[in-house]
């Protein structure tokens, strides 16, 4: 069997993806994409990810380890599945041909890199369902520089708090051990709520919830959220000054002389 998915089979279920992979055949969503992300909210991705029929990429109710972060990275996903001896005999047996070392969650984080972030299908299990504890969350920051989702539990809190790094996001804190689940593979689809999310897509997350990106549309909504922001920007300012109401400025589209008004603003800030 193959724990990692194979990079025929991701190459071809992430076949829209524009950019460069990676040697495992993930997307590679270039960096300065992801940098020019770090600063959306979640609003700011969600009106394209809808305009092209992605209408259930966002999931919310989590617990994080640093809201006053925004996580922005590429997906590693990874899959737990409750415990039956038969198939978790196969796996382990599998992982240790591999070379695998150590708990099968500690098999997932060894195929991070900088610019990941792992996301965690456990069904939101939390007691005996912590996928990482602090030790193993600082072994993602330093692999990453990012954190991880998980659909699960953590432990040890206190210390994942204190990791300069990186953000985790959870369903519940448990002082338990991961226990009772099986590592079903890694780099698959999985489920993350009511996502479905692909090995590449890139989540944003932020104090709202997180958002999962399809690579081939990571351009569009870039450039859509940087122009929201600036319409924000000087819509609001026109607001406090009380030169237009909020039933002007409130709406998908602007009055001609309104955004006139707002392009010649936009163009001398540029220049």
């Amino acid at each position: 069997m193959n724990i990692v998915t194979p990079k025929e089979i991701l190459r071809e279920i992430t076949r829209l993806n524009p950019f460069e992979r990676f040697e495992d055949g993930r997307p590679r969503v270039p960096d300065d994409l992801l940098q020019r992300m770090e600063k959306f909210t979640t609003e700011e991705a969600w009106g394209t990810l809808r305009k092209h029929g992605y209408h259930h990429q966002f999931e919310g109710n989590w617990i994080q380890t640093h809201p006053d972060k925004i996580l922005v990275g590429r997906c590693v996903t990874a899959m737990m599945l409750p415990h039956r001896p038969d198939f978790h005999d196969l796996v382990q047996e599998q992982g240790i041909r591999d070379g695998r070392i150590g708990g099968q969650n500690s098999w997932v984080i060894d195929t991070l890199v900088e610019g990941d972030v792992l996301i965690v299908d456990m069904f939101g299990k939390v007691k005996d369902g912590t996928f990482i504890g602090d030790n193993l969350g600082t072994s993602i920051q330093s692999r990453t520089k990012r954190g991880a989702v998980m659909d699960c539990g953590i432990r040890d809190y206190q210390g994942l708090r204190e990791l300069p790094q990186a953000a985790f996001f959870c369903r519940g804190v448990d002082p338990s051990a991961i226990a009772d689940v099986t590592l079903a593979g890694i780099n698959m689809p999985i489920r993350i709520g009511s996502v479905t999310v692909l090995p590449g897509d890139i989540v944003l997350g932020t104090p709202t919830g997180v958002i999962f990106i399809p690579p081939h549309l990571v351009q569009e909504v870039v450039e859509t959220g940087e122009d929201i922001q600036s319409r924000d920007e000087w819509g609001k300012a026109m607001l406090n000054q009380g030169k237009y109401t909020p039933g002007e400025i409130d709406v998908p589209n602007w009055e001609e002389h309104i955004e006139a008004a707002y392009q010649q603003w936009r163009s001398a800030k540029e220049d």
